[in-house]
């Protein structure tokens, strides 16, 4: 039931409970009640009448009478001051109850006129509903609705001013009502200032003022791993999938590398819905077998690293031709400091927002991860990061603005267990859980343009929602 039902079933029930009251208290309160009055005189004994019990009667000194009754009979002590008394009192409680019948009478009716409401207020919010999935829909059909349903409910405004139970409760709904009545006059005249191109204008000229403000984000600090959203089931145990984040908004091709060795095959879909779908665009068969699932496609080539070698290899999209090669010096390669799950993983290519990168290990830095910056053109080494983090111990990682993150397992239970930053040289120890839903990830980059981590998990490919804190830049920072 809902609140104005239970305040007017409350309001009955007090009623009966003060006419209940009314007749069990009445008589004690003028003197008449079942104690019987000791006199010296002796007490006359009367029988019971039917409809009321009278118990006894006797007179004092002075010769009047005294009777301990609930009711007496028209006929006795009728010259009494209290016998009146109650007379009148009963004809009031008689007056009490006629007004009291009246009120629930009343009552019933102002209780069919709120069920009414109620009903109507239901489906005035299940049209709000409608409202929000179809604006199209309000600015026709729908908001005449609307306003007919409004109509309705106002000449309700004066029965609810007639229910006095909760004068509050009825003020809350005449507020909202007048509420609803303001926002739908400033729907309408909203829709009477502007047509729909140029409200579609106005939202063009935001989303520019938004993208604007971006840009004027700091590179964030990765604070949170939600979902995965599973986008395909396909492929092999293990595999890699991604976008370029440099590609342009209406650029959203998707490549896909099944297996972790032995391929040379690359998928391109012109979208995600084709990837979903199957409705490939183009296949390219690579000059060379990859190692691993840890390519990555950046600025129209894919990197990736070649077989059985620590060399890494630019191929480009548009010309279908080796671009670039060059060996990752001293880079640990072919299952010397794989990730944990193995699968020929020693070399990691990533980008972010900063530029192009390579994760690995190496004997000098005793098989811990080394982070070096790639020149994406010629693939040279601009600086690199020795960290303290065995490379063969992490589950996976990425980059995000320049520092590296790294789970602690690519099984279930992970989480993003420490991270080091390139600009301050300098590691942490995090405790960022995510959900590894298929128990076996093989493959985990992010994406700048999507913000999002893509993954193969166990013949899944899925995505990662990411939230990052950002510091917003101002004239005065340099």
């Amino acid at each position: 039931m809902s609140p104005p039902l239970l305040k007017l079933g409350a309001v009955l029930s007090t009623m009966a409970m003060i006419s209940n009251w009314m007749s069990q208290t009445l008589p004690s309160l003028v003197g008449l009640n079942t104690t019987r009055i000791t006199t010296s005189d002796v007490l006359t004994q009367i029988s019971p009448k039917e409809g009321w019990q009278v118990y006894s009667s006797a007179q004092d000194p002075d010769g009047r009478c005294i009777c301990t009754v609930v009711a007496p009979e028209q006929n006795l002590c009728s010259r009494d001051a209290k016998s009146r008394q109650l007379r009148q009192l009963l004809e009031k409680v008689q007056n009490m109850s006629q007004s009291i019948e009246v009120l629930n009478l009343r009552t019933q009716r102002d209780f069919q006129y709120v069920l009414k409401m109620e009903t109507q207020m239901k489906g005035l919010k299940a049209k709000f509903r409608q409202i929000e999935d179809d604006r199209k829909t309000l600015m026709t059909k729908h908001f005449q609705e609307l306003k007919e349903k409004m109509d309705e409910l106002l000449p309700l405004i004066p029965v609810l001013e007639q229910y006095k139970t909760d004068a509050k409760l009825i003020t809350q709904f005449k507020e909202e009502i007048r509420n609803l009545s303001t926002v739908l006059t400033g729907i309408q005249e909203e829709i009477g200032a502007y047509d729909y191109d140029e409200l579609h204008q106005r939202v063009l000229s935001l989303e520019t003022r938004l993208r604007d403000c971006m840009k004027k984000l700091t590179c964030g600090k990765l604070m949170k791993i939600t979902g995965p959203i599973t986008v395909k089931i396909s492929g092999t145990r293990f595999g890699a999938w991604m976008t370029d984040p440099l590609a342009s908004e209406k650029n959203n091709r998707v490549w896909y590398m099944d297996s972790y060795t032995n391929n040379k095959i690359v998928r391109e879909y012109k979208s995600i819905a084709d990837f979903v779908s199957g409705a490939e665009s183009r296949t390219y068969n690579l000059p060379f077998k990859w190692a691993g699932t840890n390519h990555v496609v950046y600025n129209g080539s894919l990197y990736f690293n070649k077989y059985q070698s620590n060399i890494i290899i630019k191929y480009s999209f548009d010309t279908g031709r080796v671009l670039a090669q060059r060996s990752l010096e001293y880079a640990g390669f072919h299952n010397v400091y794989p990730y944990t799950w193995g699968g020929f993983s020693d070399i990691d290519l990533m980008a972010d927002e900063i530029g192009l990168w390579a994760v690995y290990a190496t004997n000098q830095n005793a098989g811990n991860i080394v982070i070096s910056q790639l020149n994406q053109d010629t693939l040279e080494v601009l600086k690199s990061w020795s960290t303290g983090y065995p490379k063969r111990s992490a589950g996976e990682s990425f980059m995000i603005c320049g520092t590296l993150y790294v789970t602690n397992s690519h099984l279930t239970g992970a989480k993003v267990y420490y991270s080091y930053s390139t600009k301050t040289s300098t590691y942490e120890y995090t405790d960022i859980p995510f959900h590894n839903q298929y128990f076996h990830i093989s493959m985990l980059d992010y994406n700048a343009r999507d913000r999002a981590l893509y993954a193969w998990n166990n013949g899944h490919q899925v995505l990662f929602n990411v939230t990052l804190f950002h510091v917003i830049k101002t004239e005065d920072d340099t």
